[in-house]
């Protein structure tokens, strides 16, 4: 079992940048990590994945240059650096994990049903 904590949610305004935490319970070297995002009244949708064993990164095209997903050399924290952000941003962000690899590399079609451990969400709001 793998509990995971979301941190770095704020209300900012368009244009400047804010960076999530995701600290897990163990090890993500052998975890696929992705990150969801849920606007209200809008489902779930793939933000960015690293991979476990071969630590590929995915993003959507809604983020992809302006967002970085990375982790850190202790393996527990895994983050999203988040450039730019934009109203159409703002959501509650999750970050999720299962074993291995991330579920799709394509997380345009990815609303997260492959993930077995998810954080408590933390809440992006941008501002125009």
């Amino acid at each position: 079992q793998i509990q995971l904590v979301e941190s770095g949610g704020g209300l900012v305004q368009a244009g400047v940048s804010l960076r999530l935490s995701c600290v897990a319970s163990g090890r993500t070297d052998e975890m696929g990590m992705g990150w969801f995002r849920q606007a209200p009244g809008k489902a779930r949708e793939g933000v960015s994945c690293i991979g476990g064993s071969d630590n590929g990164t995915y993003y959507a095209n809604s983020v992809k240059g302006r967002f970085i997903t990375f982790r850190d050399k202790d393996l527990h924290t895994r983050y999203l650096q988040m450039d730019n952000l934009q109203p159409e941003d703002t959501a509650t962000y999750y970050c999720a994990a299962r074993p291995w690899y991330c579920y799709s590399s394509n997380l345009d079609s990815d609303s997260g049903g492959g993930y077995d451990f998810w954080g408590q969400g933390t809440q992006v709001t941008v501002s125009s």
